[in-house]
């Protein structure tokens, strides 16, 4: 016979941790070795469903006490328990405490549920649908403008056949496992135990005549398409609520939210930082030496920046108001232009006798950084 091993060990906390913390190891672990994220994993799946029966005991305060003070024979069948309270395996909802369903969403986003907004049913049956998250990539210069985007999800909706209700006419009836009351008492040995109703969900009621197509649920998997304004000068991250584009409700129950997760794409030319831009222009020789004016790029097109004579590389320019524009307001960053002095690779011979004579004419003189780093290094050499 298998031997079963303590739940305090199966979820990793100690024998006097509290319920957060016993339910806070449950959700971790339980994401960690959900069968969606480990398709095809027998070992997961085993220890998904031993994750599940032990939440089921520690998290209950009648059968915590009962197993702290008899162990596992409480439970078993002919045992302490008489009969047991679970079933194990399982028998705890891992969806009741935490859902991260991932599947495919449109546009080349990740779509996957967000958080379980659903919470407990009502009395009849009804339960708010979960939030959703969609993660979209835009553009930096989308981004700079504002946008408008078309997002196609693919989610449970409301089912149309029966309107949601998850009935075909015939509304709801009185449960009758519990007599209307949604919770049942189960004797177990000298315990007497109640518990939700497994017939209703704990809503005393059950749906009459249920709807084929949703089997009774009021919503099915759809397809949708929603159309979301990003605002100019949204950031990395920012997330967008479109209220009640979640997934509908349990039978009519309330549509929960859809949570839009912003995520900039890489640009060739410019990196962002908050509102204001960054970029790199390579600059002549002959240019950072005697002056002149360098092209540069910008948000809305070219723009021209004057070179001071002498201009070294690594030198910063600053040109205000053409960066990034600020989340509902209309000041704009600035753009950093950093210079990169660009040295001749192919030289012919005159270009190179030209320039060795221009070098010896130099001599020691107008090397202001080599003059300050070999100061600084004196110590060095000596």
């Amino acid at each position: 016979m298998t031997t079963k091993r303590d739940f305090y060990e199966v979820l990793g906390v100690e024998r006097g941790a509290s319920s957060d913390d016993i339910k806070k190891a449950y959700r971790k672990l339980a994401m960690q070795y959900h069968p969606d994220r480990n398709p095809g994993d027998k070992a997961a799946e085993e220890k998904f469903k031993e994750l599940g029966e032990a939440y089921e005991i520690l998290s209950d305060d009648q059968k915590r006490a009962a197993y702290d003070r008899y162990g596992h024979a409480a439970f078993q069948q002919g045992g302490m328990g008489g009969g047991g309270f679970g079933g194990g395996g399982g028998a705890v909802d891992p969806f009741e405490i935490f859902r991260e369903v991932f599947g495919g969403g449109g546009g080349g986003g990740i779509f996957e549920e967000f958080f379980n907004g659903g919470g407990r049913r009502s009395r009849d049956g009804r339960q708010r649908g979960s939030d959703l998250r969609y993660d979209l990539q835009i553009t930096l210069e989308e981004a700079a403008g504002g946008v408008e985007k078309e997002l196609e999800l693919e989610k449970l909706g409301t089912c149309d056949d029966c309107a949601g209700t998850g009935s075909k006419g015939g509304g709801t009836k009185s449960c009758s496992t519990c007599k209307g009351h949604g919770q049942v008492i189960a004797n177990r040995g000298f315990f007497q135990i109640q518990q939700t109703c497994p017939e209703c969900g704990g809503t005393g009621q059950i749906v009459s005549n249920p709807c084929g197509p949703c089997q009774g649920q009021g919503r099915r998997t759809t397809k949708s398409r929603i159309k979301l304004r990003i605002p100019a000068g949204i950031q990395q991250g920012s997330r967008l609520r479109s209220s009640g584009n979640g997934e509908a409700g349990l039978r009519g129950g309330t549509a929960g939210d859809l949570y839009v997760v912003i995520h900039l794409k890489d640009h060739d030319v410019f990196e962002r930082d908050e509102d204001d831009l960054h970029c790199t222009v390579p600059i002549g020789f002959g240019v950072a030496a005697l002056g002149g004016e360098a092209t540069v790029p910008t948000l809305e097109g070219r723009a021209a920046v004057k070179i001071p004579a002498g201009t070294q590389s690594g030198t910063i320019f600053r040109l205000r108001g053409k960066g990034m524009p600020e989340l509902n307001s209309s000041r704009r960053g600035d753009l950093l232009v950093r210079t990169q002095v660009e040295v001749p690779t192919r030289l012919n011979s005159e270009q190179r006798e030209k320039l060795r004579a221009f070098a010896d004419s130099l001599g020691g003189e107008n090397t202001p950084e080599s003059e300050g780093f070999f100061e600084r290094a004196k110590r060095f050499f000596k």
